[in-house]
């Protein structure tokens, strides 16, 4: 017996490395964190999926960001004066410099501002920050940025815009700065070997807190039992994106322990409105009765996911409370689709390795026993994003998301969802548009959380999205990991220490 076990162990440790080329074993030298994906983009302006955005984010400063505790706070900015309700002056540090040497500057920032709301550069993010109508360095230390009108998620989104070099985006064209992207954050990039890891190296001549890690690897794992088992097997240091089975394992096996917080993201079914049977009310209504959110949440995911009942989560700006959506009630979704003409059709389910295939399988079972004909389609992340962000005629028909916008404002989530000019969204609703204009520009948080009562009342009323549950964010670490957990699921290696 013991023999066999040496023999499985090798077997195990063998596939992995087919898998995995990468076989130095984890240390303080070396952080290796496993990612289901990866990255679709490393231009910061270009996607900002969590693959994406767990590597690049320790590439890149932003003008402000939040520490572990949510808070706001300045990072290349580090004062800001409001000169006018559309207006804020903001006094960039002068002691920073860009992986290549170069100094960040005013410049940059204006830059990476104008980049990412310039229409033509099409940015995924657009409607995040197209708020922001000009943005001019005054001098070399001061930025002023211009919004079209008053705009008071901006800050929130503004932890999540990237500085990036003028002069090198500017010489080298946007395809290669995505190759080789040129940071000021605490790590440089390295090395991308697409498909299987992106290496990245610590910039010790970093401006704030550096990493201790000399190097870190993020790589491509799509299977979830084959992160933790690297995490067991001393290959891994971090597994990011488990469930509740793999908590389970490593607790029981005393090999790593798990992190688990509550986080901003919520799951949701999204459906396009436009498209055959989801142009149909009574179908959307059947959808919303047919999914056990509560069974999903406890009993398959079972790491402190909440049922919610509306597309944002307790820890956005935006919650309201007392919104109810329609009760699970099968027998009643069940009789709607059998009456409904054309409600039985075929009809794909999309999702992506990422997500917990699990709930999107039990999505799939409680859909087709009151009578739906779903069939799942598995597709990667980029491509996924390509259908879910190209508009209503190329937005599937159903597809499982999760989403968080990492701003913790609810204008991050609702906006790009359900507004009519964004690509993500399929429904073209006056009364959403207007409630969300306003809760994006009104300066009273009363005002804005009754737009927002509005929409989410909407929504609901005409089933145009099937919130399900506020995700928590599981990750798997070695002993001598020690990480906080953040609602914005941010993995910031300059704050995370390794004690031996």
């Amino acid at each position: 017996m013991r023999s066999y076990r040496h023999i499985l162990a090798g077997i195990i440790i063998a596939a992995t490395s087919i898998a995995l080329p990468l076989q130095a074993q984890a240390s303080k030298d070396l952080f290796v964190i496993d990612l289901p994906g990866e990255p679709s983009s490393l231009d910061p302006h270009v996607q900002w999926n969590p693959d994406s955005y767990n590597v690049y984010r320790n590439v890149f400063d932003n003008l402000v960001t939040r520490d572990d505790a949510g808070k706001i706070v300045p990072q290349i900015a580090t004062s800001w004066d409001y000169l006018s309700d559309t207006k804020i002056r903001f006094k960039i540090r002068d002691d920073v410099t860009f992986h290549d040497g170069t100094k960040l500057t005013a410049e940059d920032v204006a830059f990476s501002v104008k980049r990412i709301t310039d229409p033509k550069f099409a940015s995924p993010q657009l409607g995040q920050f197209n708020q922001i109508t000009d943005a001019i360095a005054d001098d070399p230390a001061t930025v002023t940025l211009t919004t079209n009108g008053p705009y008071p998620p901006l800050f929130a989104q503004l932890v999540k815009l990237s500085i990036v070099p003028k002069t090198v985006v500017e010489k080298v064209g946007k395809d290669a700065f995505n190759l080789a992207p040129v940071g000021s954050g605490p790590y440089r990039f390295e090395n991308w070997q697409r498909g299987v890891e992106v290496t990245l190296a610590r910039n010790d001549a970093y401006w704030g807190d550096k990493g201790v890690f000399p190097k870190a690897v993020f790589r491509a794992v799509p299977d979830a039992a084959t992160r933790v088992a690297n995490l067991q097997a001393g290959a891994s240091d971090l597994a990011t994106y488990l469930n509740g089975d793999l908590v389970a394992q490593i607790d029981a096996s005393g090999k790593g322990k798990a992190l688990v917080g509550n986080t901003e993201r919520v799951a949701y079914l999204g459906m396009n409105v436009t498209k055959a049977p989801l142009d149909k009310p009574a179908v959307r209504e059947a959808i919303a009765m047919a999914i056990d959110k509560v069974g999903i949440a406890e009993g398959i995911l079972a790491t402190g996911e909440k049922p919610v009942p509306e597309i944002a989560s307790p820890a956005h700006l935006g919650w309201v409370e007392g919104i109810e959506a329609l009760p699970f009630d099968a027998a009643k979704a069940k009789g709607i689709i059998s009456s409904t003409p054309g409600a039985d059709a075929p009809v794909k389910l999309l999702t992506s390795p990422v997500y917990d295939q699990r709930v999107v399988q039990a999505i799939q079972q409680m859909l087709n026993d009151v009578g739906m004909k779903i069939e799942i389609e598995m597709t990667d992340m980029p491509n996924w994003l390509k259908q879910m962000q190209g508009g209503p005629g190329v937005i599937p028909a159903i597809a499982f998301s999760r989403w968080s916008c990492g701003c913790q404002d609810a204008d991050g989530i609702l906006y790009p969802l359900l507004h009519s000019s964004s690509g993500w969204s399929s429904i073209k609703d006056a009364e959403i548009d207007q409630a969300l204009d306003l809760a994006r520009k009104s300066l009273s948080q009363e005002e804005r959380l009754a737009a927002y009562k509005t929409v989410h009342e909407k929504v609901n009323a005409e089933n145009l999205i099937i919130p399900l549950y506020q995700a928590s964010v599981v990750y798997g670490a070695a002993e001598q990991v020690s990480f906080t957990p953040t609602p914005n699921e941010s993995i910031f290696l300059n704050r995370v220490v390794w004690k031996d």
